[in-house]
């Protein structure tokens, strides 16, 4: 029997084709959820901010999630956050957002969506608002009724799990040393929070020491909201247990109501 010339070349195209699809029927599938990402333009937070962009990507394709990410604010309206299941302030602190801004991400929140404040973008105070705008006293209900304060220097502390059964923190170690700020703040927010993880205070030098110092913690009074204090050292983003936590803390702000 003569093989026609081009049947061959047929064979290798469909061996390749099938191939191609199998290796990248991940890629194809279509994403579960999607998450807009808002960052600032502070200069003491970019180098954080430039690593998180590739290290983010990475984990949105490895868990089938779409994300986005931007330095507009003028993105923070409620016709593109309507896009969105989650929005992630990374460093963008609420008091960099105009009035409307801030409006449209309680209404956001207040529907059952999903946030994961990253270290500055849980900052509260009175004393960083500017003179033309109200104070977001929501905001701060919201973060557990907590004000800022000045943090130490930068140095190494150690991070403790203290409820390793919750989802953000499932499968975290039950502590791991990172370097951080360490914020700091008036009071603890542990009567109005669930606490997932606290600043060991003895392994770093505090600014003024609170003894109880949540750093990692959800508000069971909103939907899907957690606040991870600690992001301030691009290097982060090179820490297994660090990706592990925003990883989880994403894919649990997505979850739907109906499910734990």
């Amino acid at each position: 029997m003569q093989i026609k010339p081009y049947l061959p070349l047929l064979i290798l195209g469909s061996f390749l084709l099938l191939a191609f699809g199998l290796s990248n029927i991940k890629r194809l599938k279509a994403p579960a959820f999607r998450v807009f990402v808002t960052t600032s333009k502070a200069k003491d937070h970019i180098k954080m901010m430039a690593a998180a962009f590739p290290a983010l990507k990475k984990m949105a394709e490895e868990n089938n999630f779409e994300i986005d990410l931007s330095d507009d604010t003028s993105l923070i309206n409620d016709a593109n956050l309507a896009r969105y299941q989650v929005f992630i302030p990374l460093q963008q602190a609420p008091f960099d957002m105009s009035g409307a801004q801030q409006m449209a991400v309680q209404r956001f929140i207040e529907q059952g969506k999903g946030w994961v404040g990253i270290h500055a973008g849980g900052l509260t105070g009175n004393f960083f608002k500017g003179a033309d705008k109200p104070y977001w006293q929501w905001f701060q209900d919201f973060m557990g009724g907590i004000v800022y304060s000045p943090h130490p220097p930068f140095q190494k502390g150690m991070l403790v799990i203290e409820d390793q059964n919750h989802p953000v923190t499932k499968g975290l170690p039950a502590q791991f040393e990172v370097s951080d700020e360490w914020y700091e703040f008036d009071k603890s927010p542990r009567p109005n929070v669930h606490v997932l993880a606290t600043a060991d205070e003895s392994s770093y030098t505090q600014r003024k020491p609170m003894g109880d110092h949540p750093i990692i913690w959800v508000n069971e009074h909103f939907h899907r909201m957690v606040y991870i204090g600690i992001g301030h050292d691009p290097y982060l983003w090179d820490d297994v247990n660090y990706n592990m936590l925003v990883r989880n803390a994403i894919l649990w702000a997505a979850m739907p109501k109906d499910k734990n």
